[in-house]
This record gives structure tokens, C-alpha cells and sequence, in this order.
């Protein structure tokens, strides 16, 4: 199910699991900074565009998971 984007997006963090490519992200609301973390691995410092192909991938196919889960990550299968 698609992640809901526009005004929502700007209401609190949103963290984003899209196991079909195995990979987490997570959109600030303050900045609307948006971070990526591939399962297995830590989230990397760098910021990348809102218009990343992956990201917007994880928008359509992706679900919303909570801070905790994203915290947690998963194991690389």
C-alpha cells in the first residue's frame, strides 16, 4: 500500500520499510531530510534527494513501520 505523501508527510517523522529491495528510509518532518538504511547495515549520514528513484519506489510498494523497528533495522536475508 502506497505511503501517503503531501501534507502528511510534514505531520511527524516518517520511517518507510521496503523489504522488496531490502532497504529502510526515514524522512524528517522538521527539515524533510531524508535518510536511508539498507537492511544489515547502519543508516548513512548523507541525506539523499527527494526524487531517488529507490525512495520513490518505497513510497508506491513500501509500508510505514514505527521509529522503533526502524532502530532495529533487519538482518540481510
Amino acid at each position: 500500500m502506497a505511503i501517503k505523501t503531501g501534507e502528511y508527510l510534514n505531520t511527524k517523522d516518517i520511517y518507510i520499510d521496503y523489504p522488496y529491495e531490502e532497504v529502510m528510509f526515514r524522512r524528517t518532518c522538521s527539515n524533510g531530510l531524508i535518510y536511508r538504511k539498507f537492511y544489515g547495515e547502519n543508516e548513512n549520514p548523507v541525506p539523499i534527494n527527494y526524487d531517488n528513484k529507490l525512495y520513490n519506489e518505497a513510497l508506491l510498494s513500501g509500508h510505514e513501520i514505527t521509529q522503533e523497528e526502524y532502530s532495529k533495522g533487519k538482518i540481510r536475508k
